[in-house]
Protein backbone atom coordinates (compact mmCIF):
# COMPACT_ATOMS: atom_id res chain seq x y z
CA UNK A 1 0.00 0.00 0.00
CA UNK A 2 1.25 3.82 -0.85
CA UNK A 3 1.90 6.35 1.88
CA UNK A 4 0.02 9.19 1.82
CA UNK A 5 1.59 12.22 2.78
CA UNK A 6 -0.54 16.11 3.32
CA UNK A 7 0.41 18.71 1.20
CA UNK A 8 1.94 20.18 5.24
CA UNK A 9 4.01 17.45 5.36
CA UNK A 10 5.82 17.70 2.02
CA UNK A 11 5.93 21.66 2.31
CA UNK A 12 8.02 21.36 5.67
CA UNK A 13 10.11 18.78 4.14
CA UNK A 14 11.32 20.89 0.82
CA UNK A 15 11.56 24.22 3.26
CA UNK A 16 14.12 21.27 5.17
CA UNK A 17 15.85 20.75 2.03
CA UNK A 18 16.08 23.87 0.76
CA UNK A 19 17.66 25.59 4.47
CA UNK A 20 20.78 23.25 3.24
CA UNK A 21 21.60 22.03 6.20
CA UNK A 22 21.22 18.35 5.70
CA UNK A 23 21.72 16.51 2.42
CA UNK A 24 18.44 15.11 0.78
CA UNK A 25 20.05 11.70 1.41
CA UNK A 26 19.95 12.60 5.15
CA UNK A 27 16.42 13.62 5.05
CA UNK A 28 15.71 10.64 3.15
CA UNK A 29 17.08 8.31 5.86
CA UNK A 30 15.42 10.23 8.93
CA UNK A 31 12.44 10.54 7.41
CA UNK A 32 12.01 7.15 5.42
CA UNK A 33 11.42 8.30 2.05
CA UNK A 34 13.36 7.88 -0.92
CA UNK A 35 15.24 10.81 -2.12
CA UNK A 36 13.96 10.51 -5.25
CA UNK A 37 10.34 11.34 -3.57
CA UNK A 38 12.18 14.10 -2.14
CA UNK A 39 13.53 15.42 -5.05
CA UNK A 40 9.92 15.28 -7.09
CA UNK A 41 8.28 17.62 -4.12
CA UNK A 42 11.15 20.09 -4.29
CA UNK A 43 11.06 20.36 -7.99
CA UNK A 44 7.91 21.14 -7.74
CA UNK A 45 7.79 23.75 -4.84
CA UNK A 46 10.45 25.53 -7.62
CA UNK A 47 8.25 24.89 -10.08
CA UNK A 48 5.42 26.38 -8.73
CA UNK A 49 6.81 29.46 -6.57
CA UNK A 50 6.67 32.15 -9.23
CA UNK A 51 2.63 31.85 -9.34
CA UNK A 52 2.97 32.71 -5.67
CA UNK A 53 5.00 36.09 -6.68
CA UNK A 54 2.17 36.77 -9.50
CA UNK A 55 -0.11 39.19 -9.48
CA UNK A 56 -2.42 37.02 -12.39
CA UNK A 57 -2.58 33.81 -9.64
CA UNK A 58 -3.95 36.32 -7.51
CA UNK A 59 -6.50 38.51 -9.83
CA UNK A 60 -8.00 34.82 -11.37
CA UNK A 61 -8.55 34.07 -7.14
CA UNK A 62 -10.41 37.91 -7.11
CA UNK A 63 -12.04 37.21 -10.11
CA UNK A 64 -13.53 34.01 -9.19
CA UNK A 65 -15.05 35.45 -6.07
CA UNK A 66 -16.24 38.34 -7.92
CA UNK A 67 -17.99 36.37 -9.74
CA UNK A 68 -19.77 33.77 -7.48
CA UNK A 69 -20.36 37.39 -5.59
CA UNK A 70 -22.08 38.64 -8.85
CA UNK A 71 -24.13 35.05 -9.61
CA UNK A 72 -25.29 35.55 -5.64
CA UNK A 73 -26.87 38.87 -6.82
CA UNK A 74 -28.52 38.08 -10.27
CA UNK A 75 -30.19 35.11 -8.45
CA UNK A 76 -31.29 36.95 -5.88
CA UNK A 77 -32.67 39.65 -8.10
CA UNK A 78 -33.89 36.77 -9.93
CA UNK A 79 -36.22 35.51 -6.60
CA UNK A 80 -37.28 39.40 -5.61
CA UNK A 81 -38.48 39.80 -9.54
CA UNK A 82 -40.66 36.59 -9.63
CA UNK A 83 -42.30 37.34 -5.93
CA UNK A 84 -42.82 41.07 -6.95
CA UNK A 85 -44.31 39.32 -10.83
CA UNK A 86 -46.46 36.57 -9.02
CA UNK A 87 -47.80 39.35 -6.85
CA UNK A 88 -48.83 41.66 -9.61
CA UNK A 89 -50.15 38.94 -11.26
CA UNK A 90 -52.30 37.71 -8.45
CA UNK A 91 -53.29 41.20 -7.87
CA UNK A 92 -54.70 42.22 -11.47
CA UNK A 93 -55.94 38.69 -11.79
CA UNK A 94 -53.87 37.75 -14.47
CA UNK A 95 -53.68 33.75 -14.62
CA UNK A 96 -51.00 32.99 -16.87
CA UNK A 97 -51.24 29.15 -15.39
CA UNK A 98 -54.83 28.90 -17.63
CA UNK A 99 -53.86 27.16 -20.75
Amino acid sequence: MRKRYTAQFKAGIVQEILKEEKTIGQIASEQGIHPNQLNRWKAIALEGLPSLFSKDGNRAEVSAQEHERQVHELYAEIGRLTTQLNWLQKKSGIDTHKG
